[in-house]
């Protein structure tokens, strides 16, 4: 079944698909904590805010907010669902460059993680499950 990106729903399954496959992926080397303010939710009048954190090892990301992020990301919903969903790194640099993605922080580090997560089959299962999870807005006519 799929639910609306950054829901609570969304997020529950999200959490489920991780924990599936937690024993089978590599460890994160590089520990950051980001907070994201994603605005232009289509469910929600308010911004959704969310938080991605790797000090543990894992990636973890959760609703809510970190007290001492080293970055935080503000972006549209669209922007934040290639961002996270899609992972889709042509969008990324395109929407940082035509000001969708406002950085506070560490940029250094935000630019490091890009290239430090580590991937094998499982975490590439991981993606492929969360994107099967996750609704599609209606194509524009």
């Amino acid at each position: 079944m799929a639910h609306p990106f950054l829901s609570h729903e969304w997020m529950d399954a999200a959490r489920a698909i991780r924990e599936k496959y937690a024993d089978e992926v590599p460890q994160v080397d590089a520990d950051l904590r980001i907070n994201v303010a994603v605005t232009d939710v289509p469910f929600d009048d308010e911004t959704v805010h969310a938080y991605l954190d790797t000090t543990s090892g894992a990636v973890v990301m959760e609703l809510g907010a970190l007290d001492e992020p080293d970055v935080t990301v503000t972006t549209d919903y669209p922007t934040a669902q290639a961002l996270f969903v899609d992972q889709d790194p042509a969008i990324a640099m395109q929407a940082f460059m035509n000001g969708k993605v406002k950085v506070q922080g560490d940029m250094m580090k935000l630019m490091a993680m890009q290239t430090s997560l580590p991937s094998n089959d499982s975490s590439e299962k991981i993606a492929q499950e969360i994107k099967d999870i996750t609704e599609r807005p209606p194509a524009a006519d």
